[in-house]
């Protein structure tokens, strides 16, 4: 959803809060957290916790996930992540509401945050100290923006409203599949929907068709809809339209003014290939300065750089060496550079980013058991371990083994590309490297 001024209302959300919940987690484990049960020391503890939390968002700034786009308007997930944890200190009793949540947890239990089983209640509480924080920040900017008033809960309505006609549009997507209750919806006879309202924008929506689908989501789903829950927080918009259709239209105005920067136009896409292939330019040219430094400048004179080719062939994709840990095994700056263009090409064209391999193995724990016994597989085998063993997504895996876009590990399609291999030939060293990983464990015990 956009709005005039709003930086957070948008698909990158889910990752900000990701990393902010993880990177404070780590903040924590730095931090004396008993302070927090003197008063007096809440708003030094605030100063500590905003400077260890920047310093581990930055730390990790060239990640998957942080570089990721958080909006549309161009600012990544850390980007947005930094500017929200630095708002605390113009917004703090965001702060003294999360810490009275702590202490009041502490009374009860504890120490809780010393135990890790504990970690997820402790970083749902820092999920709930961001989301309050980024309406009201909003909010505020929406007011700067646009002169008018608003308020947290004026966003949240905002963003309820904008989530129902989403839901609401893929039932239209979906018409032949709903045709009785989509007959509810629109008030009008079962399979006479127009073809149109496949394309429908949210201007053009009527706040009787929001009402009509929140009035039969317990009916089709099992859940309330959001106005006609036991809660009094949007109770109100069911008897006013008039108000639900002014909010639509003023999200569709502005996602139609602003649509312009999401438009594919040919200097956008060749915009991206320039920052591609300098990227790859200045690999290349510190490959060769590291050749030079080693004695190879004789070897390096007045040589002309081959370009990247991808060989689809699985058979010479397989004849690689299996250990790839440091990064393939070439032999001079121009192998490597051209090894590492095909790769960032395999990656791209996968829509993850460029340099996913590189961040992936950089992240790996070398002391790992796991590594140890799989020694000898790729990283690709061995994420589809994982995602076999423990799901595509886990707390456990490092942000840089992570898809941006999913924030889960890559499909098993995209790791059978990453490796050069067929699905059938993944399948098989997977269950091969599971069958290593059982039989160890096993001798262990």
């Amino acid at each position: 959803m956009r709005l005039p001024g709003t930086r957070y209302q948008e698909h990158g959300w889910e990752q900000v809060r990701k990393l902010l919940g993880s990177c404070s987690l780590q903040a924590f484990r730095q931090m004396d957290m008993h302070l927090l049960l003197d008063s007096a020391q809440h708003e030094a503890l605030l100063d500590a916790y905003v400077d260890t939390l920047a310093a581990r968002l930055r730390a990790g700034e060239r990640l998957a996930r942080a570089e990721a786009a958080g909006n549309s308007y161009g600012d990544s997930v850390c980007e947005l992540a930094l500017s929200l944890a630095f708002e605390l200190h113009a917004h703090p009793t965001f702060w003294h509401a999360f810490v009275a949540t702590l202490v009041a947890e502490h009374a009860r239990a504890g120490a809780f945050w010393s135990d890790p089983a504990a970690e997820a209640a402790l970083r749902k509480k820092v999920n709930d100290m961001y989301a309050g924080l980024r309406d009201k920040v909003d909010a505020d900017n929406y007011m700067v923006a646009t002169g008018r008033d608003c308020t947290p809960n004026k966003i949240y309505t905002y963003r309820m409203l904008d989530t129902a006609w989403h839901a609401l549009a893929q039932l239209f997507e979906d018409g032949a599949s709903h045709r009785e209750r989509l007959a509810v919806i629109l008030d009008c006879a079962p399979g006479t929907m127009p073809p149109e309202f496949r394309h429908l924008k949210i201007g053009a929506c009527q706040a009787e068709w929001i009402i009509r689908w929140s009035e039969t989501q317990e009916h089709y789903t099992g859940a309330p809809g959001p106005l006609h829950t036991r809660s009094k927080r949007f109770s109100s918009l069911k008897n006013n339209p008039a108000r639900i259709a002014a909010m639509l239209a003023e999200i569709g105005d502005y996602e139609e003014l602003s649509s312009n920067q999401d438009s594919a136009d040919p200097w956008r896409e060749d915009a991206g290939e320039a920052a591609s292939w300098l990227e790859d330019y200045w690999r290349v040219m510190d490959a060769s300065e590291a050749q030079e430094a080693a004695g190879g400048a004789a070897a390096m004179s007045d040589q002309i750089l081959p370009a990247p080719e991808m060989d689809d062939s699985e058979s010479s994709c397989e004849a690689e060496p299996a250990d790839e840990e440091p990064a393939p095994a070439v032999h001079d700056a121009a192998e490597v550079a051209t090894a590492l263009a095909a790769e960032q090409s395999i990656a791209a064209a996968l829509s993850l980013p460029p340099r996913y391999l590189e961040m992936a193995r950089a992240a790996q724990d070398t002391a790992s058991w796991t590594l140890r016994v799989l020694h000898g597989t790729t990283l690709p085998i061995r994420l589809a371990v994982y995602h076999t063993l423990l799901g595509p997504e886990d707390d456990s895996y490092p942000d840089a083994w992570l898809d941006a876009a999913t924030g889960e590990l890559p499909t098993l399609q995209q790791l059978a590309a990453l490796d050069g291999i067929s699905m059938p030939t993944l399948r098989k060293r997977r269950n091969e490297a599971i069958a290593r990983l059982h039989a160890a464990h096993t001798g262990a015990a």
